[in-house]
């Protein structure tokens, strides 16, 4: 098979040994119709010089790349919206690969819908068309975003009929590949403390730290902590940033590298609603937008449980670590702020204010004003703001909220300005990614097997990207 020279494999996670996962082969699907082909993620770690047929043998077959072992289904465990379920693992998945790309990290390919594992339950190890879509689509709205997220690799068509109870079915079936920066989670520190394991939690330490956080000491339980606490504290705040609610964020939903992946019933904000809920069965609230923050640091409590029977004479060391959650989140919220805006920062107090003075008038305007429009109005700072003012939304900026936000963004001097000469921001309106445009993508391919909007969609999304610049 020819790989471009850049193609370097390194299946890093085979030597953690034989209780971290278990060898299984993909299903054996009717079809493989290739649907997305992601190259440009793909060339990051030297796949973009597979042929077509060489893709669908590699990621809907799943014939091993050259130098990969068999397919690994992962072990773990983990809380499901705070319920403790030892009755996991990859079930409908697994990790065809591990490879460096182009900035010397260790990529995994994961797979979804690729066929039932020892860990399938009573499933059928399978992924919906529409779920399949919809994680392309997740994906690439929080990349243009500057939000850290795995690539969808690909996505191919499999040509069976699939029985779900949350769609209209039968309903068409896919399998996706993903690249992802780790699917260490927390569950699967989770899975070694539950079973008392210490030898297995200082091996999963040892692993995770020098391949994701090299810069923590060997056996420094609190140091991994703290990097964990530091990526995932940065990961919650590009979320809420990003108008993101990720919807399931349980505790085998979340890695060490803070990369978010696995989309299921993901939303993007239509306006600021603090309440809002992606998941239909989330009928509490608990992972609702303003919830996030809390959820993410009640998981990192989770790991730094596990962390514990390794690090028993550590116990203030880890709490500290833990702790720095809240004041990593503001900051890392601060900037994520700041840089949706693109402006310079000026200083804690008056980031500060900015951040206040930009959720106090989104919740203000309510639904007169969507979440990421603001954004794309007030890029560049208040030196933009004829545009602004000039715009569809012109009539909505006024009023007290307004002026303290106005008055707050005209501190801030425009970051990187000549990123407003792109053609994006000439445009009405910004790429939006809410449920009816989702819906719409999907009736085009359930009802006519008409891909182009999607395609052109994610070509907008790539534009919106490169506008960004994030």
């Amino acid at each position: 098979m020819p790989v471009s020279p850049t193609y370097r494999p390194d299946p890093c996670f085979v030597d953690l040994g034989p209780e971290f996962g278990d060898p299984v082969l993909a299903a054996d699907f009717p079809q493989t119709i290739l649907r997305v082909r992601n190259d440009r993620a793909a060339a990051s770690v030297g796949l973009e010089t597979l042929t077509d047929d060489e893709w669908r043998a590699h990621l809907g077959r799943f014939a091993p790349l050259p130098g990969q072992p068999d397919p690994i289904a992962m072990r773990y465990h983990g809380h499901q919206f705070r319920t403790y379920n030892p009755d996991l693992g990859d079930g409908r998945g697994f990790l065809a690969a591990q490879l460096r790309d182009d900035q010397n990290r260790l990529l995994d390919l994961g797979t979804k819908g690729s066929g039932q594992t020892p860990w399938s339950r009573r499933g059928d190890g399978r992924l919906t068309l529409k779920g399949g879509m919809r994680e392309v689509l997740a994906a690439a709205m929080l990349e243009s975003l500057g939000v850290p997220t795995c690539r969808i690799l690909s996505l191919i068509e499999t040509g069976e009929a699939l029985e779900r109870n949350d769609e209209p079915s039968p309903t068409r079936s896919a399998v996706m590949v993903r690249l992802s920066h780790s699917h260490i989670r927390f569950g699967t520190f989770q899975r070694a403390a539950y079973y008392g394991r210490k030898d297995q939690l200082e091996v999963l330490l040892e692993h995770a730290r020098s391949l994701y956080h090299p810069t923590v000491a060997p056996g420094d339980a609190p140091g991994f902590l703290a990097a964990v606490v530091e990526a995932s504290a940065r990961l919650t705040a590009k979320w809420i940033s990003a108008g993101f609610v990720h919807g399931v964020l349980n505790t085998d939903n979340l890695n060490v590298t803070g990369e978010s992946f696995d989309y299921g019933p993901w939303r993007f904000l239509p306006h600021y609603d603090p309440a809002f809920t992606a998941a239909y069965f989330d009928n509490s609230g608990l992972y609702a937008f303003a919830r996030q923050p809390e959820a993410v640091f009640w998981n990192l409590t989770q790991l730094a449980g596990c962390l514990k029977l390794i690090a028993e004479d550590q116990v203030a060391a880890l709490t500290e670590a833990l702790n720095g959650f809240g004041p990593a989140y503001i900051r890392h919220l601060r900037a994520a702020f700041l840089n949706r805006l693109g402006v310079k920062s000026l200083g804690e107090a008056a980031d500060q204010r900015l951040l206040d003075a930009a959720l106090a008038l989104l919740r203000d305007k309510s639904e007169a004003l969507r979440w990421e429009p603001l954004f794309f109005d007030w890029f560049g700072g208040f030196s933009s703001g004829a545009r602004a003012l000039g715009g569809v939304r012109g009539k909505i900026y006024q009023g007290e909220a307004f002026d303290a936000f106005r008055f707050a963004l005209l501190e801030h001097e425009p970051d990187r300005p000549e990123r407003l000469e792109h053609p994006m921001f000439a445009a009405a309106e910004p790429e939006e990614l809410l449920i009816d445009e989702v819906e719409a993508l999907w009736s085009a391919i359930e009802q006519g097997d008409d891909w182009t909007p999607l395609h052109a969609k994610l070509t907008r999304l790539d534009a919106a990207r490169s506008a960004w610049a994030l």
